[in-house]
């Protein structure tokens, strides 16, 4: 492993449900996580819309998919489909 590699950040990949795929290339998905709050310490759910870079638009609404950061490809896409991990129901 050289300098450069031990440099470079690895980061999870997020896994969020499409909501939508209006767009040519891109697509939306939103990730749910939980928080504890502050004052009462119960966990409450939180939701974050994250734009992607789909490349062959294989992506439809309902999918289950993974998504990775990546460079800036516009001025809200900042990450990269992985990989759909669950289709839709039809």
């Amino acid at each position: 492993m050289s300098v450069q590699d031990a440099n470079v950040k690895k980061s999870k990949p997020l896994q969020g449900v499409v909501t939508s795929d209006k767009m040519d290339k891109a697509g939306v998905c939103t990730v749910e996580r939980m928080v504890r709050h502050t004052r009462y310490g119960k966990y409450v759910k939180r939701r974050t819309k994250i734009m992607f870079h789909d490349e062959k638009n294989q992506c439809k609404v309902g999918d289950s998919v993974l998504i990775i950061p990546s460079r800036p490809h516009s001025a809200r896409k900042r990450f990269d489909l992985l990989k759909v991990v669950e289709t839709a129901k039809a």
